[in-house]
Order: structure tokens, then sequence, then C-alpha cells
């Protein structure tokens, strides 16, 4: 189906709708109308590296992994396995008649912001600080979410337009400032070559830009991503980023007024509750129903396209048993292979996989799961952790697993033992042949608005990027008592080791947030199994270089 023809119908059917109906369509929570036999459907799902909070689903390297693997075939790919696996969530839904929240086939996804401060938290969900690279593999996700069926197989969305790349504690009230410049060289080169390639959707921020709330921005939305650049689909705001318009930017003073500025603006959908006052803004003369209308076909465009409306649906015939099927376990284990990255070798690696060795497997990272996942994460069948992984391989070698500290407490309450975490790790690392430091973070500590701030964080931005304290401590230590030391790092941004571990370690890798698959892939490069081919999509900074306030 074409978008004309999906246009038309959805022109024909709005026109059956009254003001009050359409209304309630430009909420995520869209409600059914049953006279006009449209079901309900919530818009909200997550896609960014495996369909996310719905039950069992590949999960796959994280985009800061995927980025790292230079690849947009590969990326293309898992995209398509991705949509794949959202469709058989959706047919299996719709056979309940269950539209809630994460079941739908509208993925918020990608998040093709720069990451431009190597603290920032979300920095993890994005293809980088390049805004070649990012536009480049960007585009390749969207392919391959959308497909090139009859039908889309999912609708993307690229987040979050337009300058956005932090602070996650201001993000509700902070004006980034850009230059024209800046703009367009940096910030909206990823958005306008993702808009030619005919994403579904475009997520506003929740910063101004220059003085303007980015959901209700009459220059970037209105002249440059609608008449500029001709986006025809639809434009959701992120979520309670209108109630930030009147709240906390002071951009109008009342929630009419707000919804108003919104949809004048072109924000077609509501994440939030915000367009409950449309009604409101309606009977005050604020908007008017042919800029309703307008936003509610729109909606229903991308809705035709999706086959909702068609008798038999489309790709209801994918079996159940694809959901992280062998074949995407294997797909999954090649993406984490391609994107691990080698840091450092002085000749050490690979390591015989024969070896009779004691190995010693020391940190935070070692047992981790969620240091596999990043965030905006499904729930993969199996994970296979650094350990884990590291079993699999070395079959022959005497292996030694210890937590050794936390992320970044000494302790976690009164009556954790921190004091005997770190000397298990450095009694291990002392009887070991080869010990491997798995260091890092997850997304507890580096993330999306975490609420969390410590001596390390601040709701989820990183307040330098040296390795947490508690971490550093049990490096140094472990560099103390053994020669051979391999350090795995396992986070979404740059972190430095310091010099006196830098210099120590034989080999240092970067693992990123690996995907459920990514311990048996860094255990495979130790082994020289698979050939580190990762390449760094941001900036790897060490301490010593100061970064602005």
């Amino acid at each position: 189906m074409t978008k004309a023809e999906a246009l038309k119908k959805a022109k024909e059917l709005v026109s059956k709708m009254t003001v009050e109906e359409k209304m309630t369509q430009l909420l995520y929570t869209s409600p059914a109308i049953e006279r006009l036999g449209i079901k309900d459907y919530n818009w909200w799902n997550e896609g960014a590296h495996g369909v996310a909070r719905s039950g069992t689903a590949t999960v796959f390297p994280h985009t800061i992994a995927m980025a790292a693997t230079f690849d947009p075939e590969l990326i293309n790919t898992i995209a398509d396995v991705i949509s794949t696996e959202g469709r058989i969530k959706y047919n299996k839904h719709c056979e309940y008649n269950d539209h809630d929240i994460f079941k739908g086939i509208t993925y918020w996804a990608p998040n093709i912001n720069i990451f431009r401060d190597p603290r920032w938290g979300r920095g993890q969900e994005t293809f980088g600080e390049d805004p070649f690279l990012t536009a480049t593999l960007g585009t390749a996700f969207i392919k391959g979410i959308q497909g090139d069926g009859e039908f889309l197989k999912g609708a993307a969305c690229s987040k979050h337009f337009a300058v956005h790349s932090g602070p996650e504690k201001d993000r509700h009230g902070f004006d980034a400032i850009a230059t024209p410049h800046d703009l367009f060289e940096t910030y909206l080169p990823s958005f306008e070559k993702t808009v030619k390639a005919g994403v579904a959707g475009v997520m506003g921020a929740y910063n101004r830009t220059n003085g303007e709330p980015c959901c209700a921005h009459s220059y970037l939305t209105g002249e440059i991503l609608r008449k500029r650049w001709g986006f025809d689909g639809y434009f959701v705001s992120d979520c309670g980023a209108l109630q930030d318009i009147y709240e906390f930017h002071k951009f109008v003073e009342t929630r009419a007024e707000a919804a108003a500025v919104a949809l004048k603006n072109s924000c077609d959908l509501n994440c939030g509750q915000t367009y409950d006052a449309l009604v409101d803004a309606y009977e005050e003369d604020l908007i008017t129903e042919e800029q309703i209308t307008e936003a509610a076909e729109r909606l229903y465009m991308i809705r035709f396209l999706l086959g909702e409306f068609e008798e038999v649906r489309p790709y209801s015939d994918i079996p159940y048993s694809k959901l992280d099927c062998k074949e995407h376990k294997a797909l999954n284990l090649k993406a984490a292979e391609q994107c691990i990255t080698l840091l450092k070798n002085d000749g050490y690696l690979p390591i015989d996989k024969n070896t009779e060795k004691r190995i010693a497997i020391i940190g935070p990272n070692a047992l981790s799961v969620t240091a596999l996942e990043g965030n905006y994460n499904g729930y993969a069948s199996e994970y296979i952790t650094v350990a884990d992984g590291i079993r699999r391989v070395f079959t022959d070698a005497d292996i030694t697993v210890e937590r050794g500290c936390n992320y970044c407490h000494e302790k976690i309450n009164e009556w954790s033992g921190f004091g005997n975490m770190i000397s298990d790790g450095i009694a291990a690392a002392a009887n070991a042949d080869i010990t491997v430091l798995a260091l890092g973070l997850d997304c507890s500590i580096e993330g999306e608005d975490t609420g969390f701030d410590n001596d390390y964080t601040a709701c989820g931005d990183k307040k330098n990027i040296y390795l947490p304290k508690t971490q550093q401590k049990l490096a140094e230590a472990v560099c103390d008592v053994c020669d051979n030391v391999i350090v795995v790092i396992m986070c979404g941004s740059s972190v430095d080791l310091g010099k006196k571990v830098r210099n120590h370690a034989k080999a240092i890798i970067h693992a990123w947030y690996p995907g459920s698959q990514g311990g048996l892939a860094i255990a495979k490069t130790i082994s020289g199994d698979s050939n580190p081919c990762g390449k760094t999509p941001v900036t790897i900074y060490d301490g010593e270089h100061p970064l602005p306030d």
C-alpha cells in the first residue's frame, strides 16, 4: 500500500469521526471507536536493540555496540529480526484483543541523537558522536524495521528531534542553544537522512532549542521538518514533554495553551495526558477542527500502512517459535563478536583455548546480566555472562570467579561486606596465571533520568569519565598481584581505567553492552576464535583530558 492510498483511506475514516472522537485519537492511548469498528491502540513500544518490555525476545547488542560494527547491512538485518519478533508478539496480542502498552508495532526507535558528551547516560542508545555514521546506521535500522513489503512490518521513529544530548537532570527545563552551523552540521543531518529514507515517525525532545520547546517548535518542526524536508509521517512528543511546556519551560501558562501550541506546530500524538486539554483548547478557539483532523489523518495513515484494517493481518503467518530462536541467537552472537573493540593488545591475545592455566574472572560484570543488556531491553531466553562464556570456551582451564566489588558503592547496606569481596578478588588474582577483570557500568548507573545521585552519577549522567572508585581500587590491587591482566570494559560510553591499569594490562577490550550472547563473544575474542573487528563510534578519552562543565 502506498502512502497516498493509505492517506486516502485515513481521510475517509477520519471524516466519519466527530471532533471529540478525533481529539481522543491524538493520545498515545488511542481508545476504541466501536461504532466505526476501530479498536483501541497503544502507540508506545520500544525496539532499540530488540522488542523491549514485553516478554521473551532476542536481546541484541545495544545501539552504541551496533555502531561499533560500522556495518549497515548487519544493522539492517538485526532490525529486520526485531520487527519480525515484534509482529509475532503483536499477532498473539491481537488474538486476545490485548492492545496495552508495549504491545503494538510502532517502535520509538532509533535514537539518532549525537553522543556529544561522554558523560551523557543515554549515549548508549545512540550510534555515537559522528553525524554521518549516525545517519547511515540509523537509516539501515529504519529500513530493517519497516521492511519492503506491501505493508510496513513495523513503524520506526527517529528521536529525539532535534538538539538533545543531555543533561538528564535538567532535560525538562533545559534550553539548548545551537548556532545554525551546529544545527545543520551536527544535529540535523541524521534526521534529514532518515526522513528522506521514509521513516514513519519522529519524536520531539523534552528540552527547548533556542528558546522554543522541541515538541512545539515553529522553526524546527514547522519550517525544517515539514516544509523543507517534506516529512509527511507522524510526530509524537516524548513522554510527558507537553506537560513540560507549561510546567517547567513556562512557555505558556495553561495545559490548554500547551496542547494548542504543540498541535499548531505539528505534534500529532501526545505521549502523556496534556492532549486531554485539547477539548478546552478547542472550546477556547485556540485550535481549529482542521488542525485536529490533519493530525488524526496522519496517525491513521500509519495504521493503514501497518495493515491494521486488513481482513487478513499482514505478517500473520510467522511462527511463534521464531522468538529468540536458534537462527536469531546466531545473528546475535555474530553482532556481539563484531562489536567488540580491542583497545590494547601487547601481543598477549589470543590465548590458546586448550590452556590448562588458572584463570580468575574478577569484577562486578563477571556475572552481570544487566551489563549485557543496557537500557530499553527485552528479556532473552538465555544470557551468557562473561564468566559463562569463558567457562564454555576454556574448558580445560581452572577457573575462579569473584565479584570483587560493587559497581560504585563500597557497601550496599550496613551488613554487606565490601572488605571481604575485594580481599577475595585479590586472593583469586594472586593465585591465577591470567586475570580477566570484568569492569564497567550498567543502566542503573548510566541511563535515562534515573533519579539516582551519588559521587559518580547524576540522574543517569556520569559526573566524570573515571572508573568508579570501588572498581579502580580493585583493578589497581589486582594489577599489583597478577602480571597477566586482561581488562574487559562493559558500558555504553568512554571510561578511563587510570594510568596504572592502562599501562599494566596486557589487553583491554571494550565490549559495550554486547547483548545476551555477549559473554560468549568476549570469550571467543580472548581465545582467538573471533577477531575483534569493532571500531570506536565515540572518542575514548583518558581522565587527563578535561571536559567542559
